[in-house]
């Protein structure tokens, strides 16, 4: 029998899920930015550092596909469904994303929208290898998997929060966490 293979591709996986219950909890500093920037909205870090302010964008700050982890799952349940049919065979390459982008700064707004404060940022050089711009169609995956993103930034940003409140020190306990400031109640007024 001929094989059926698949390759799905995408950037920059955000959110959480909806109970809270599970969500990303990075060790140490976060290299993602929206966990940096839940762990700043609930007092676990001073501030955020947005690497580059200078770059060919709207407000010069990186601009990329952000794409809810929901919607990424619901995107690998089409991708297992079409590669379970019989008849699928060859390779497919699917982007699995929103198609746009929204900067660092987009993204700081939107967290600070749904917290009701404002997320204190410096913005500090770039780093190295960083592009100003990267996002991809996802008009294939529609087409052929019948699949599109659907929650927005502010979806992204309402379940990230509720995680890091629900989850202030991640999946630690609070005994294990020296030094950490964590007040949820402050950001859900």
């Amino acid at each position: 029998p001929d094989w059926g293979c698949q390759l799905l591709r995408y950037f920059n996986p955000v959110g959480a899920h909806p109970s809270g219950n599970i969500g990303e909890d990075p060790q140490g500093i976060p290299n993602n930015l929206m966990p940096y920037i839940a762990q700043t909205a609930v007092g676990r870090r001073d501030k955020l550092k947005i690497y580059g302010s200078d770059y060919d964008t709207l407000d010069g700050t990186g601009c990329r596909d952000y794409i809810h982890v929901m919607d990424l799952a619901e995107g690998h349940v089409a991708a297992l469904k079409q590669i379970l049919d019989p008849h699928f065979t060859g390779l497919k390459v699917y982007n699995l994303g929103t198609g746009r982008g929204h900067t660092v700064l987009e993204m700081v707004k939107a967290f600070s929208d749904v917290c009701g404060r404002k997320i204190p940022y410096e913005l500090v050089d770039r780093r190295p290898g960083d592009v100003a711009t990267c996002y991809a169609s996802c008009d294939l995956a529609a087409r052929e998997l019948g699949w599109r993103s659907k929650l927005s930034i502010e979806d992204m940003c309402r379940m990230e929060l509720n995680w890091q409140t629900n989850n202030p020190t991640g999946y630690r306990s609070k005994s294990d966490q020296t030094n950490i400031s964590t007040q949820p109640e402050e950001i859900l007024q």
